[in-house]
């Protein structure tokens, strides 16, 4: 595709449902963009928590000199919050990012498909784990439903997953696609429609693992770390990247996975769902394998 094609087939009006991390970072990146970008959450008193959300988000790429203070301000002029999912009806692509909850999700899609005014509008999911043909069923238009999975943080990681359903249709993908590489600037991988996608299914298995490395009681968490990272070369050990990720995210996906293919290697050990029932969640509550200061 020509970048002609991609400024024909690129959406301008973006609808981004949920405000948290994921959410913030992916208004960041499309406001930065040019793009005229809606965000909706939960209720009237999460606007203003959402807009510090964002500013946050902005402000940390100022400090780091990737963005002046001019352009942080042009590109929070671009940005509405409101409470409103009504508000959605001329976007011409809406991604939610709400909690990885499957009932909540498909909710959602079932309420925003019947919003959306432009029949060639893309409505794409930011989860993390559960399958897209699954929430496409809860649409009358399954044909714009996509999987677009970005990492956090979003400003920052460049990969994105692409995840098509069987229902999916090639004009879906060709303006998604003309997004996330064109404005978005973002690398794009196709990914299997199956819990976990590509890249979940492989590092999942990977940190449950060191979690019940740490469970044997020979060794402590950050000998974990240090083992992967000095002793492997990789940037972040298992415990501190799954208390950056959330240890409730991890344990969503976690069960995500075992649900679909019933293998142990998926099965959340009792040291993550400890942590989770105490609401240690990692670096985002200040406490998970590793302490935080807030």
């Amino acid at each position: 595709m020509t970048r002609a094609d991609m400024t024909r087939e690129s959406p301008s009006r973006v609808g981004v449902v949920g405000c948290g991390v994921m959410g913030a970072g992916i208004a960041d990146i499309a406001a930065r963009a040019g793009l005229d970008v809606r965000v909706v959450v939960s209720r009237a008193t999460a606007v203003e928590p959402a807009l510090d959300r964002i500013r946050g988000s902005l402000g940390r790429c100022v400090r780091k000199g990737r963005l002046t203070e001019e352009q942080q301000d042009r590109a929070l002029a671009r940005i509405e919050v409101t409470a409103d999912l009504e508000r959605l009806a001329d976007r011409e692509f809406v991604i939610e990012a709400v909690p990885e909850d499957e009932a909540l999700k498909t909710d959602l899609f079932t309420r925003i498909d019947g919003i959306l005014k432009d029949d060639g509008a893309v409505l794409a999911t930011n989860t993390s784990s559960l399958p897209i043909s699954r929430l496409a069923r809860a649409t009358h238009h399954p044909e714009r439903v996509i999987g677009v999975h970005f990492f956090s943080p979003v400003p920052v990681m460049s990969l994105v997953e692409l995840v098509s359903a069987l229902p999916t249709s090639e004009q879906t993908r060709t303006r998604t696609t003309a997004l996330l590489t064109g404005p978005l600037g973002k690398t794009v991988i196709d990914a299997p429609d199956r819990a976990g996608f590509m890249v979940n299914a492989l590092l999942i298995p990977y940190l449950l693992g060191a979690m019940r490395m740490l469970e044997s009681g020979r060794v402590s968490a950050e000998a974990v770390d240090q083992g992967m990272t000095l002793g492997c070369g990789h940037p972040v050990g298992p415990l501190r990247l799954a208390d950056l990720i959330g240890l409730d995210v991890v344990k969503a996906v976690a069960d995500a996975l075992h649900r679909e293919f019933a293998e142990p290697q998926y099965l959340a050990p009792p040291a993550l769902l400890r942590l989770v029932e105490s609401g240690m969640l990692g670096k985002k509550s200040g406490r998970g394998f590793h302490s935080y200061a807030r």
